[in-house]
């Protein structure tokens, strides 16, 4: 039971434009502490759709979410965002980091914002968390000052802040080359199998997917396959 970081009960969802067109259909997986798990498919198969929901950033659909064996529905939205803000790390395809501060406040901004440690604490971790992404040389630096791959690296840096249980990403290697989409997959890897890091990632880099624990390939809204590697 304490093993099971996020469960998906029979999830589906409909869009109304202005036809109502079923986008997922009965989606139920667990995804365990420490487990890597790639969901695969085609553009418009659902996949963005379905992380959106998982992540609780989506709360139109049926069925049950439960995070951190607690269920997500019907919860109030500032109790949804406390469970983002905590429990939940996000890495997406554009790094989205502000250029007006230093890449050591952008990694401390969720931590400041959930407000569970001291400023001094947050910093202490910021730098801890980009000494494990093997960065914290360019911690005084502005974003705009980083390669592609380093942006990517201060990003994942940021979603580790507040240890959360599982880190969720949307196409985080879509803009990047093969040497630095290796260096991204590598960490994704140790976090999972050193740090017992739950990780989610939504990708079309099929290389990618076939070195994680487990795929999740779908199709036209549904599971068509659950693969472990």
């Amino acid at each position: 039971m304490e093993n099971k970081v996020i469960e998906a009960i029979h999830i589906s969802k409909s869009f109304h434009d202005p036809m109502v067109v079923k986008v997922l259909k009965d989606i139920s997986f667990i995804i365990n502490r420490g487990e890597f798990v790639s969901i695969t498919g085609k553009s418009g198969c659902g996949k963005s759709t379905l992380l959106y929901i998982l992540s609780t950033m989506d709360t139109d659909y049926e069925g049950q979410l439960l995070i951190d064996n607690v269920i997500m529905n019907d919860k109030k939205e500032s109790d949804l965002a406390l469970v983002r803000n905590e429990k939940i790390g996000f890495v997406f395809q554009f790094h989205y980091l502000l250029n007006e501060f230093s890449v050591l406040s952008n990694v401390m901004l969720p931590g400041l914002k959930l407000g569970k440690f001291s400023e001094k604490e947050v910093e202490q971790r910021a730098y801890e968390k980009l000494k494990l992404m093997n960065i914290e040389s360019e911690a005084l630096k502005k974003p705009n000052q980083l390669s592609g791959g380093q942006k990517q690296r201060v990003a994942i840096a940021r979603a580790l802040i507040n240890d959360p249980l599982i880190i969720m990403g949307d196409e985080p290697t879509g803009n990047l080359d093969k040497k630095n989409s290796d260096i991204v997959f590598d960490i994704f890897k140790e976090l999972a199998e050193v740090y017992n890091q739950s990780l989610l990632i939504v990708t079309h880099d099929n290389d990618f997917a076939a070195r994680t624990h487990r795929i999740i390939e779908m199709q036209d809204g549904e599971i068509l396959s659950s693969t472990q590697n």
